[in-house]
């Protein structure tokens, strides 16, 4: 069967709300060497996609300005030098953009195959959040057994997913959400303690914690939870920012830091180079797979929506209604 030359996908036709976002169809290039041609059957939707549509976070150089960072589907076609995958072969994959089309092109080793147990929808949620979570906790974080993490965001698709990784791994686990019905979930799976950031200081985790705090926390607040987390963080902690929800700009009194010995520091992952993030590929399919395929993982889907309605997946995200990750079915 001849391979498709063009694709049915998402653009952004200028910086925006979410009525921007058009649907179109583009030239679809073959695959490079270490590359291999998916038929995407689902799409992963993420804060960056946002961010990117608003012209505040544009593609790397070189890549795609279609929004979407992660897919799941069937391998249709192979690069002369990929050796990892074959043809017919269900994967999920992280990509740099792309992603909201029917077709995808994606790295070789940044395609890992569908965990047991998944369906394809579910497991187009799990690459740019498992990569995100799993770099942070675990890299970055070097979480161990034992370590009290505090998570915020806890009902977001990467909180969801943090929560249950960090509790697979043995540590102890607190979250923060803004409602008392998120913090339920949060609990359900595997928080200790879940606090409604609306009626409820998440500090007080420290005399929660017989004055210890948090070893690990993972935030993409920023704004006042900056002091805050420095205050709640336990000596030698570290404390992790992946957004800034907030705003990134504050005034904050960094003595503390100094005399608890923390660790400040961040990440983001689109902009790293393809060995970097093929590493932690490994460690996740390696590390995290087996949790998924042991049913100790899975992640938590809010709503799949088609692809035509991407608007409303927008509108959903940016509403902060959603808990978990929001899903686009790209085949219809």
């Amino acid at each position: 069967m001849p391979l498709p030359t063009t694709t049915e996908c998402i653009e952004i036709s200028a910086p925006g709300d979410a009525g921007v976002l058009r649907r179109t169809t583009r030239p679809l290039a073959p695959p490079g060497p270490d590359e291999v041609l998916i038929a995407v059957h689902s799409a992963g939707v993420n804060r960056p996609d946002v961010i990117q549509r608003q012209g505040l976070y544009p593609p790397p150089p070189g890549v795609t300005d279609i929004p979407g960072l992660e897919v799941a589907g069937t391998v249709i076609a192979l690069g002369e030098a990929v050796t990892r995958w074959s043809l017919g072969d269900a994967v999920c994959a992280l990509l740099a953009g792309g992603g909201y089309a029917r077709h995808a092109l994606a790295h070789q080793q940044l395609c890992l195959p569908v965990p047991a147990g998944l369906g394809l929808s579910e497991a187009a949620a799990l690459p740019e959040t498992a990569f995100t979570v799993w770099f942070n906790l675990v890299r970055q974080g070097r979480m161990k057994a034992g370590d009290r993490v505090l998570i915020h965001g806890g009902a977001s698709g990467i909180g969801t997913l943090a929560i249950q990784v960090a509790r697979a791994l043995g540590a102890r686990v607190y979250a923060t959400a803004g409602s008392d019905a998120k913090c339920r979930t949060c609990e359900h799976l595997g928080a200790e303690k879940c606090f409604n950031y609306r009626t409820e200081d998440f500090t007080t985790l420290k005399a929660l914690t017989g004055g210890l705090g948090a070893d690990i926390i993972l935030d993409m607040v920023g704004g006042d939870y900056v002091a805050r987390n420095i205050s709640v963080a336990a000596r030698g902690g570290r404390i992790l920012s992946l957004a800034f929800l907030r705003g990134s700009r504050v005034e904050v009194d960094l003595m503390p830091m100094m005399l608890k010995q923390l660790v400040l520091t961040g990440s983001t992952l689109r902009s790293q180079p393809v060995a970097v993030k093929a590493g932690i590929a490994r460690e996740v399919g390696a590390g995290l797979w087996p949790l998924i395929a042991a049913g100790k993982v899975r992640p938590l889907i809010h709503r799949v929506l088609p692809l035509a309605q991407v608007a409303q997946a927008h509108r959903i995200m940016e509403s902060g209604t959603h808990t978990g990750k929001l899903v686009l079915d790209c085949r219809i």
